[in-house]
């Protein structure tokens, strides 16, 4: 780990208005192939471990975990990646943390009951904002990024999405006997790129036919008056070397260094951060 940071990346203005637009957009060349192939062999190594600690096993065969990055620090160079958190934070705002960093093995296999037109698969994140405030008064409240570790095919399961559902009123409709709403979409990405999306967005796993687990990596991030879904990084935060910001994006209260209360500083690093581009960026 380094105790500097990059400079950020300016935000590419036609990936923000797609975001805004759609719902999700993709960041191209987000993460190096070498640190992909690292990625991939943490990711696998976890998934063949019998660690239960955040194990997140679902239906039809998935396995995963929350918090990977709590189990293993290969997962940390994805926490502040300057090619991917300053878009993050222009559609957002500094005052952000992680959510939820979150590995997901989608296993292969013929679509028996991997999403049948009974249990399609397709929702929003963050149910509860909705069951609360109501489908059409539900915010933007938290974006993830999705890596994918595993060869990027046609047929490996990639994460589809209803472009601009995250503006509609309502739920959108399924024709009866189908499995996708009219207008889904699956991105076109290669293994370094990563695809940014709203908790608002309608997504599902895509049918994984390739004959192997596809692998995916993603961080969610929201406001920091947001609850989040992982375990406190307790341990992670203090380990030597972390930035301000990744001590941020992992929780840092607001404090004073002598440990009395100062509302808003623990959202400072972001804020400093974001006011280092070059001019006229």
């Amino acid at each position: 780990m380094s105790s500097t940071m990059l400079p950020p990346v300016t935000p590419d203005a036609d990936t923000t208005d797609m975001f805004n637009r759609d719902g999700y957009a993709v960041v191209r060349d987000a993460i190096i192939p070498e640190l992909r192939d690292l990625l991939l062999t943490a990711s696998e190594e976890l998934l063949a471990s019998d660690i239960t600690k955040g194990r997140d096993r679902g239906g039809d065969g998935k396995d995963g975990f929350r918090g990977c990055l709590n189990l293993d620090r290969a997962f940390l160079p994805l926490l502040a990646n300057p090619a991917v958190l300053p878009t993050v934070v222009q559609l957002l705002s500094p005052n952000i943390h992680l959510l939820s960093a979150h590995l997901i093995a989608l296993p292969s296999g013929p679509p028996r009951t991997i999403r049948v037109p009974e249990r399609t698969g397709w929702h929003r994140d963050m149910y509860g904002v909705t069951t609360d405030l109501g489908f059409a008064e539900t915010p933007r409240m938290a974006i993830k990024v999705a890596h994918y570790l595993t060869p990027v095919t046609p047929d490996c399961g990639l994460t589809m999405f209803l472009p601009g559902s995250h503006l509609l009123t309502e739920e959108p409709t399924i024709p009866v006997g189908s499995i996708d709403p009219p207008g889904a979409v699956t991105p076109d990405i290669a293994g370094t790129d990563a695809v940014l999306f709203e908790n608002r967005t309608w997504h599902t796993g895509g049918i994984n036919l390739s004959g192997r687990p596809r692998l995916a990596l993603m961080l969610q991030y929201g406001y920091r008056w947001l609850h989040p879904v992982d375990d406190p990084a307790t341990e992670l935060r203090r380990e030597p070397g972390l930035t301000p910001i990744q001590q941020q994006l992992l929780g840092l209260p607001d404090r004073n260094p002598d440990g009395s209360l100062a509302k808003g500083r623990g959202a400072e690093p972001l804020r400093t951060w974001q006011k280092t581009r070059p001019p006229g960026s």
